[in-house]
């Protein structure tokens, strides 16, 4: 019995250091995204999804798998949060109906602007997902993936960092976020 508590101990103290390599922010406190999952209806359900970030965001990549058992489902529409996101030059949601995968694409300037996502904890949008068969959804799933061709989870943060005139010029090698992802069920009744 010694034996097997020494072994799973040095399981734990092998592995723990690897899962919290697993997000990274070099820039200050670890973000969070959240995934809040709603019921809208017995066939329509929606996902809002907020950053908790403590910098300016000027990219964020965010791919998503969806399940519901073996109803097949899709992400059919996309709502950006007003103020959050909407003055961003290219705001995108690609689906993916045969694997039931969504990549959500933000990208603050694609010309000369200076457009952020300012530090918060807001809601930057919702998508809603509908069932594609006759079958009511049960039970919406989330998780992150990665999607074709290499859309994994990350933000950018933007170089400069700070307010006028006590701004910081940042590394470009350390304005890659990848922030911890957490999915937030809705409450049974």
């Amino acid at each position: 019995m010694k034996i097997k508590a020494k072994i799973l101990m040095l399981t734990f103290i092998v592995c723990f250091p690897l899962a919290a390599l697993a997000q990274v922010d070099s820039l200050g406190k670890m973000d969070t995204l959240y995934a809040d999952i709603a019921k809208i209806d017995d066939y329509n359900w929606s996902v809002t999804f907020t950053l908790a970030n403590d910098e300016q965001i000027i990219g964020l990549s965010l791919p998503f798998k969806m399940t519901a058992g073996l109803n097949r489902i899709v992400a059919d529409s996309i709502v950006y949060a007003k103020g959050k996101v909407d003055h961003f030059d290219y705001k995108n949601l690609k689906v993916d109906t045969a694997i039931q995968c969504a990549t959500i694409g933000l990208i603050a300037n694609l010309g000369p602007t200076r457009n952020q996502l300012a530090p918060g904890n807001e809601p930057f949008a919702t998508v809603y997902v509908s069932s594609l068969e006759d079958k009511p959804i049960e039970k919406l799933n989330i998780d992150t993936t990665t999607t074709h061709p290499n859309n994994s989870l990350m933000a950018i943060a933007d170089q400069t960092q700070g307010i006028p005139p006590d701004t910081v010029r940042v590394e470009t090698s350390k304005t890659t976020i990848i922030p911890v992802f957490v999915v937030r069920e809705p409450k049974k009744k």
